[in-house]
């Protein structure tokens, strides 16, 4: 039988805890398929950190996931699933809001590759407040700079070196 391809596909500015729970259990759930966490690079949209940087945070953080590969793509992300021969697109929801906008996406993923499912996942409560964006706001707005210990509710240990050093420049 072949081999079945997952795509999450996200940002990553940085990775978060969020991301990674999700990541866990995509992979718990479908070991034997291959899942690419996905770096969707979108020129019209600013980033913290450079695709290099998010592409060593993500191979860092995937170790633990053997099934897992970390790629990176421009463009639809339903016509890249469907250019690797993907069967499934997942998308984390951490609030119900999340799920309008998702909901139109996946639609017209679907007229787009027709082959391919989107489904979601809903986030862990713990972490249905966490995104990228809110982590990179505690960052640049605490005074006095917040503590390892309190980041690392939020993001992985590889993360905060590299916020540290970005928000030290």
């Amino acid at each position: 039988m072949p081999e079945k391809i997952i795509i999450f596909p996200a940002s990553f500015d940085p990775v978060t805890n969020g991301h990674i729970d999700l990541i866990d259990r995509i992979s718990r759930l479908s070991s034997s398929d291959k899942l690419i966490v996905a770096i969707g690079v979108n020129p019209a949209k600013p980033t913290r950190f450079t695709l290099e940087e998010r592409i060593e945070m993500l191979r860092e953080v995937i170790k633990p996931y053997p099934n897992a590969v970390v790629n990176q793509y421009s463009g639809l992300t339903a016509q890249y699933a469907a250019s690797l021969g993907a069967s499934t697109i997942v998308r984390g929801l951490r609030v119900f809001s999340d799920f309008e906008y998702e909901f139109q996406m996946a639609r017209m993923n679907r007229q787009l590759a027709p082959l391919v499912e989107t489904i979601f996942m809903m986030a862990d409560l713990k972490y249905a407040h966490l995104s990228s964006t809110l982590v990179s706001e505690v960052m640049e707005m605490s005074d006095p700079k917040v503590t390892d210990e309190f980041l690392l509710k939020m993001v992985p240990p590889i993360v905060i070196q590299f916020l540290k050093k970005n928000f030290e420049s």
